[in-house]
């Protein structure tokens, strides 16, 4: 990431921890929502307009800085052996899990069947992996950065293609608190490269909308999976009516 985007990151987390918004900078800086929103999307903010937003947040500009420089060291993700260590202990697992998503000592008791002993063992098996600090009175304090991902490719990543992606994907999306989207088209190795980072946009999207919605009690809110993927990819469907080279194609 650099160092704009990180700033610009750390800008939007104070804004969001400060109860501010996008109509609020507009105010601010006299401009449109809708051109703020665009300012913050292509990432093109003066130094001018970041320090008149730092004010109306009572943060001096090099509270800023040093506030980035710190969310910068903290983890953004596990090596591949920390990674099978918590794949290989169910227990773990669970209280990574918890933990990542901001669950609290008692919250993880009073919801799992697990003792004070076993949370208190598996946090302090996380605290050597450096995923938090386990504080007096079983506080937990998070090492991870926001933007914290489980290595792609990684245990984690293949765990859950080989055994929560079809009990996920065992469901009609009908609910009011599901959604399936497909699609399908042509598209260049430049339209892919602008769909990924466009998806990698809506991915810091949904981790901003976690951090913000932190705040509320742990009964307002509720374990959500959201699935992003694209390829490259041609189904076998059709393959026995292609012609010739196009059995090996990229066409639909």
């Amino acid at each position: 990431m650099s160092q704009t985007s990180a700033l610009i990151d750390t800008l939007k987390r104070q804004l969001r921890s400060q109860g501010k918004t996008y109509a609020d900078v507009a105010s601010w800086l006299e401009l449109s929502e809708a051109s703020v929103k665009r300012l913050f999307a292509e990432q093109h903010i003066t130094l001018e307009r970041l320090e008149r937003i730092c004010d109306q947040l009572n943060l001096e500009f090099s509270e800023l800085v040093q506030a980035m420089q710190e969310e910068e060291h903290r983890l953004q993700e596990l090596t591949q052996a920390q990674e099978q260590s918590i794949v290989d202990d169910r227990e773990l697992f669970l209280v990574a899990v918890c933990v990542i998503n901001g669950y609290r000592f008692d919250e993880i008791h009073r919801q799992y069947q697990l003792s004070e002993a076993q949370c208190t063992r598996q946090l302090l098996a996380l605290e050597r992996l450096k995923l938090i600090d386990l504080l007096p009175g079983n506080r937990i304090r998070r090492r991870v950065a926001a933007n914290f991902r489980w290595r792609p490719g990684g245990p984690i990543q293949r765990f859950f293609q080989q055994y929560i992606a079809t009990e996920f994907f065992h469901s009609r999306f009908d609910g009011d608190n599901e959604k399936l989207i497909v699609l399908n088209g042509l598209l260049s190795h430049a339209g892919n490269v602008e769909w990924q980072q466009t998806m990698q946009r809506l991915a810091n999207e949904f981790h901003a909308l976690c951090e913000r919605e932190s705040g509320l009690p742990i009964h307002q809110r509720f374990g959500t999976t959201s699935v992003l993927a694209v390829r490259q990819w041609q189904s076998t469907l059709f393959k026995d009516v292609a012609r010739g080279s196009y059995q090996k194609s990229n066409r639909v």
